[in-house]
């Protein structure tokens, strides 16, 4: 069985070429992954997509992934919530943490390791 088989997975990031590179990457293990290309999309579509993670990046231009959350966290929801971030500094975790995601994964991503990284998001405890 496939690590990520029937996990529902959204990415949310302003870049293109990283929203296919990460379907491609986590769909081949089994994931059902949702994008979108702005906070804002992505909000207005999360209940359709009842994902069990979000990928969300933090440097978006119409709303980055702090007000994103934000909204996220006001409903109430409690879904892992996974910043993207090429501002990977001493600091820089316990600022994103502090913030309310659950972790961070740092860009550019290990091809080969990214979907295990995931995986991990998804075990319980």
């Amino acid at each position: 069985m496939k690590p990520l088989s029937g996990k529902k997975i959204a990415i949310v990031d302003d870049n293109d070429s990283i929203l296919m590179l990460f379907s491609a990457l986590l769909d081949a293990h089994g994931a059902l992954v949702e994008t979108a290309n702005s906070g804002e999309i992505f909000l207005e579509h999360i209940s359709d997509m009842a994902p069990d993670l979000i990928l969300l990046d933090i440097q978006m231009p119409d709303m980055d992934g702090y007000q994103v959350l934000e909204k996220i966290r006001r409903t109430g929801s409690e879904i892992p919530v996974i910043a993207l971030t090429a501002h990977a500094m001493s600091g820089d975790r316990e600022k994103i943490l502090k913030r309310g995601f659950s972790d961070y994964i740092a860009k550019p991503v290990d091809t080969r390791a990214f979907p295990g990284q995931v995986a991990s998001f998804l075990l319980p405890g």
